[in-house]
């Protein structure tokens, strides 16, 4: 396969993946606000720091309320990282590849995103915005599905698995840095109704919180979600079961440079080593960052070992 066509469906793997994500962190973060107690709020702004564009919204908006976040997450056309965009580039990317998948596949893929130029034009009503995003969700999942049990599964689905599980690794550590970083108590058995309220937003973030109740089978206390999140290999969307799934992949992949795989592995064994009772502010602040550089640096290697031959 091509250099250039592996390239393409890595990123439509990525894309995809961010687009559900943002999706449903709008989604999530709705339904949050309207959960708190009257006078308490979540506020929007810190979606704009879980998708790394606080810069970028600071210099087109003064404010940072409901309305402008969720244009500039969904539709806005300077911004490279909203919703539209996401799915204008993970259409791209799939139809310079189209002739590798099932023709439903990029039937699917070209629906979704003709809907989404239709919809996402000017402030759309809450009621329709979530009816959107929860298809949008919905259909990202089918495109999924498709591709899990139509196509080959060979070194091509696997480049869009390794996009897939990089961008999903980097979107949970950035809602647990921007989510969590206030919310752990001082001592465990402290757990205020607002603060498990919020952090059942950040496992709803990742459609996590039936298989955290199934598997940790307690009350949502910030330790738990953490170690959930973070270290349960069972759990899709948890960080380890992203690298997991990466190590497997990228060691199956053709080529001689394994620094990608050793760069998986130290990060495997500093999540398992760092104590996480107790990590909250800015050690947990510290970690995400030191996760995140990692990842990114991992997308580097993966660009350079296979995509620039």
């Amino acid at each position: 396969m091509l250099s250039r066509l592996a390239e393409n469906l890595y990123w439509h793997g990525r894309y995809l993946e961010r687009a559900e994500d943002l999706a449903r962190l709008v989604n999530v973060n709705a339904n949050l606000n309207m959960d708190l107690p009257a006078g308490i709020s979540a506020g929007w702004e810190p979606l704009v720091r879980i998708t790394g564009n606080a810069q970028a919204f600071q210099q087109r908006h003064d404010q940072a309320g409901e309305r402008q976040v969720v244009n500039f997450l969904l539709a806005d056309e300077h911004n490279p990282g909203s919703l539209k965009a996401s799915l204008e580039f993970a259409r791209e990317n799939l139809r310079s590849a189209r002739d590798l998948l099932p023709r439903e596949v990029w039937e699917q893929m070209n629906t979704l995103y003709l809907k989404g130029q239709e919809t996402l034009t000017g402030n759309l009503a809450k009621r329709r915005r979530h009816d959107f995003l929860h298809e949008l969700i919905l259909d990202c999942q089918q495109i999924a599905g498709t591709l899990l049990g139509c196509m080959s599964q060979d070194h091509a689905y696997d480049f869009i698995l390794i996009g897939r599980y990089l961008e999903r690794a980097d979107m949970t550590t950035r809602i647990l840095e921007v989510r969590g970083h206030d919310l752990l108590p001082k001592v465990d058995d402290e757990l205020t109704p607002y603060e498990s309220i919020q952090w059942m937003s950040v496992l709803k973030s990742l459609t996590a919180y039936q298989m955290y109740r199934r598997h940790v089978r307690l009350r949502v206390s910030g330790n738990d979600v953490l170690r959930f999140l973070l270290r349960n290999e069972q759990f899709p969307r948890s960080v380890m079961f992203c690298l997991r799934a990466l190590e497997d992949l990228l060691a199956g992949l053709p080529g001689d440079d394994d620094q990608a795989l050793r760069q998986i592995t130290r990060l495997q064994r500093r999540l398992n080593e760092v104590r996480l009772a107790g990590l909250r502010g800015q050690p947990l602040s510290e970690l995400m960052d030191h996760l995140q550089a990692e990842l990114a640096e991992t997308g580097v290697v993966i660009r350079q070992t296979w995509f620039l031959r």
